[in-house]
């Protein structure tokens, strides 16, 4: 089994950055990708500073993080990809998007090379159709925010092989997580659970059970969550949340996963959360959680 030592990460946003910056500080070389120049130079900035609060925290050295900043490369050529032994997909959780983004690394990865989906909800399966190497493609769903959450799961399609599962489960041991299997199922393990959670919290809201805070605080203090569901689904990002409770709704055909109006409503007014500034709770000048 081959050591993975250039990861390709395709989408450069909040997950993409979070998975380049965690690798580099493992000391793998990553090519980030995406289609928008002010993308790249975002992620650019939003890792530096991620590495730079973990130098003040004295959890890295200044060498370390500058270390890890120069193993990375943003660049908008997707062809840069052909250097890599694994490239993994964060783009937005929308299935047509993904299948046209590994119609595009199938060709340009070498034969052999691993192509995984940072997908939260998307059939693993499904998508390795689009590729001429279901055996070598797989699921690889890290947790936002990538930096500090410990978990990624592992989603093994129909026809993933189990060199390329332990590959790839080598390769998110190297960057310091803890990895659980799901079966390739609508949501996987961890959004079929929370998101639901996630919805009803909508729901209630949307009735007028409680207030946002007075739902976070029962959740926190009656069931000692790190951070109540809406300020969660904020970090999340509430478009993100809409789109998986819609793929659970579509999937599975039951009513139980319909997602709440009120959540389709602060996406249809693009309240969409922490990254953009407001969702159920505002962030200009605070940040609740």
């Amino acid at each position: 089994m081959a050591e993975i030592r250039i990861l390709g990460v395709v989408g450069a946003g909040q997950m993409g950055n979070g998975i380049a910056q965690v690798a580099a500080q493992a000391g793998i070389t990553v090519i980030c990708t995406d289609v928008a120049q002010p993308a790249l130079d975002k992620a650019k900035a939003t890792v530096t500073g991620s590495l730079a609060r973990l130098v003040k925290k004295e959890k890295l050295t200044q060498a370390q993080a500058d270390e890890a900043v120069s193993r990375i490369t943003f660049t908008t050529d997707l062809g840069r990809h052909k250097e890599a032994d694994l490239i993994v997909e964060a783009a937005t959780e929308q299935e047509s998007l993904k299948r046209t983004i590994f119609k595009e690394l199938d060709k340009v990865a070498r034969p052999g090379v691993i192509l995984a989906s940072n997908t939260s909800s998307i059939s693993i399966t499904r998508l390795a159709t689009v590729t001429s190497r279901p055996e070598r493609f797989i699921g690889m769903h890290f947790m936002n925010p990538v930096p500090m959450m410990q978990l990624v799961e592992l989603i093994r399609g129909l026809l993933t092989s189990e060199e390329t599962y332990q590959a790839t489960r080598a390769l998110a041991e190297k960057m310091g997580k803890t990895c659980t299997v799901s079966k390739d199922m609508p949501g996987f393990i961890a959004n079929r659970l929370l998101m639901p959670m996630i919805n009803e919290a909508f729901l209630a809201l949307e009735q007028g059970l409680g207030s946002p805070e007075d739902i976070d605080t029962t959740m926190k203090l009656g069931a000692s969550h790190p951070m109540g569901p809406l300020a969660l689904a904020d970090l999340i990002g509430l478009d993100t949340c809409l789109a998986i409770m819609e793929v659970l709704h579509k999937e599975f055909g039951d009513s139980k996963y319909r997602p709440s109006v009120l959540l389709r409503q602060h996406v249809d007014a693009g309240l969409l959360g922490r990254k953009s500034n407001r969702g159920v709770f505002r962030y200009e000048d605070a940040k609740k959680g």
